[in-house]
Parts: C-alpha cells; sequence; structure tokens
C-alpha cells in the first residue's frame, strides 16, 4: 500500500542484496516509519517473536522468508536438511499458535527437502518464499474486490451519501502482505470514488486500531475516527 506516496508491502527481499530480508517495523508506528533489515532466520524469529511485525498473513510470510534465510545459512554447514529443521522449530517456537506461521514454515521444509539441484537451490528457496508472500498479497486483493460490491451496493442504497464502516483491531495491509483483509474493501471503494468514513476501534492490549489500522487508513487518505477504548 502508500506510504508517503510510495507502494510499499509489508515484508520483502532487498532489490540489492538478496541475503536481506526487509520489513517495516510495527514498533515505532505511527510516530517513526522505519525500515528494519533481517539477514539470518534467527534475527527473523526475533523480529516474530517480539513484534517487529504481526498479523496473521505477514507472520505466515515472514516464516517463509525465515526459511528462506535459513537455506542461505544452511549453505555453509555439511547438513543441510537437519539445520534447515532447526531453523523450521526456532521459527514456528516464536509464536506456536499462528497458524499461518506453522502452516508456511512447514511447507517451505517440506519444499526445500525435496530440492536436489544444489545449484538453484537459493534461487528456488527464493521462489517458493516470494509465491507464499504473493498467495497472501492475492487472497487480500480478492478480498477487497468482493468486498467492493457489497460497499457499492450500500452507498447506491444510501443515495451516495457516506459509507460508514466499524473495523476492530487492525485488518489492514500491515498485518498481511498487501491490502488487508477487513480494510482490502474499504481502500477498493476509496479508490473506486466511494465516500467512506471508517470507525476505528483500539485493540488492547497494543492499541492496535489507534497505533496501526488509523495510521495506514490516514496514509491512504481514508476519512476516520478514532474510538477510545
Amino acid at each position: 500500500m502508500i506510504v508517503e506516496g510510495k507502494h510499499y508491502r509489508t515484508i520483502w527481499i532487498d532489490s540489492e542484496n538478496e541475503q536481506t530480508v526487509k520489513i517495516i517495523d510495527q514498533r515505532k508506528l505511527p510516530f517513526v516509519f522505519e525500515i528494519e533489515s533481517i539477514s539470518t532466520h534467527e534475527q527473523m524469529a526475533v523480529a516474530i517473536q517480539e513484534m517487529h511485525l504481526r498479523g496473521a498473513g505477514l507472520i505466515g510470510a515472514a516464516g517463509a522468508y525465515g526459511m528462506y534465510l535459513a537455506a542461505l545459512e544452511s549453505l555453509h554447514n555439511k547438513d543441510t536438511k537437519l539445520d534447515l529443521q532447526n531453523a523450521a522449530e526456532i521459527l514456528k517456537a516464536t509464536r506456536p499458535t499462528a497458524v499461518n506461521l506453522s502452516w508456511a514454515v512447514d511447507n517451505m521444509l517440506h519444499f526445500l527437502s525435496s530440492l536436489n539441484d544444489e545449484e538453484d537451490f537459493i534461487k528456488n528457496a527464493r521462489y517458493y518464499a516470494d509465491s507464499i508472500a504473493n498467495q497472501d498479497a492475492n487472497a487480500c486483493k480478492m478480498i477487497g474486490e468482493h468486498g467492493l460490491f457489497l460497499i457499492r451496493k450500500i452507498s447506491k442504497a444510501r443515495k451516495k451519501k457516506t459509507v460508514n464502516i466499524l473495523t476492530h483491531c487492525n485488518a489492514g495491509w500491515l498485518a498481511f502482505v498487501d491490502f488487508g483483509s477487513a480494510l482490502a474493501p474499504i481502500y477498493a471503494a476509496f479508490d473506486q470514488g466511494i465516500d467512506v468514513h471508517v470507525w476505528v476501534d483500539e485493540t488492547r492490549p497494543r492499541n492496535q486500531g489507534a497505533r496501526l489500522t488509523a495510521w495506514e487508513l490516514g496514509q491512504h487518505g481514508v476519512k476516520h475516527t478514532l474510538i477510545a477504548d
């Protein structure tokens, strides 16, 4: 999505250094927009556990990219499969209840363990991690397209008066790779010129509605009002 007029995903491989994964450090928002560089699977594990990043879809993608970094690290060791298994356990232990995380890590582990061509090992690892991230972004985009139909229908029934929508917690693009889930239809409607306003609900203990949802709606230009808890 858009931050200060520029498009970002929440996680990506550095275009100038494929051994580094970039993330938006959510701990600093909404006061500072800061990009963090991650170069090992252990650093990714810390980022997940200490909530430098958060949100189901994003955590899954982070797990996939964590395994990609583990693949890079394993090239310097003798037992690649054992290294990957150990990395998978470290990553999954950071948020053991996060289904997206365990799903992505297990898929990456299965895929990497099946590779025999050492020459294309890293290329394929990157491809598969990117595909998991792209799958998340594409699913969110489809949520936006389907939800747009409902908001357009409400707008028409209200004779194009403002459509008010209540959100809870953060289900925007910061919680996923891009677009978001519940916020995806809102962004799609706004981009189509529909008059929308969002009541932004907080979520304790981290106030993600206040700190994240309100911030990203503002970056996109969507009218919103924060509801204090």
